[in-house]
């Protein structure tokens, strides 16, 4: 498998964050956020965490019994030259089977090493999973 280009655009590094969730990868995922050590996490449900070592300590354990296979859709971006705000639904499938959604928000700072992760917010959301939001083409 190819290894995923840090430097990317936020969109990349996206990608590779959730390709690291549902491989299990710590280590990937890590490398990922800034180096910052004013990086948040707030898993669902959970305490805001600060800084690497809370969020590595976190991901560990949420990742110890094998990855999330959470499927981002429905993205809302903006952007400007040196921050991207990202908001998706994240669609995974519950214990008991039932489909469940989620809502999640990252954000990312360019900084010296490319792209980085310095938020990642994510809330469960009530009822069903929404359908895909029309077009927002002007003509």
């Amino acid at each position: 498998m190819k290894k995923k280009q840090l430097n990317g655009s936020p969109a990349e590094v996206e990608a590779a964050f959730y390709d690291a969730l549902n491989r299990a990868d710590v280590e990937a995922l890590m490398a990922l956020w800034a180096d910052d050590e004013e990086v948040v996490c707030v898993h669902p449900g959970g305490a805001r965490l600060i800084g690497h070592r809370a969020i590595r300590e976190s991901w560990t354990m949420l990742l110890e019994h094998g990855g999330l296979h959470i499927l981002p859709s429905q993205l809302h971006e903006t952007h400007n030259l040196m921050s991207a705000v990202h908001t998706v639904v994240e669609g995974v499938t519950a214990a008991q089977g039932e489909p469940q959604h989620l809502v999640a928000t990252n954000v990312y700072m360019k900084t010296p090493k490319g792209w980085r992760i310095v938020l990642h917010h994510v809330s469960v959301a009530p009822g069903a999973v929404p359908a895909e939001p029309p077009s927002q083409i002007l003509h």
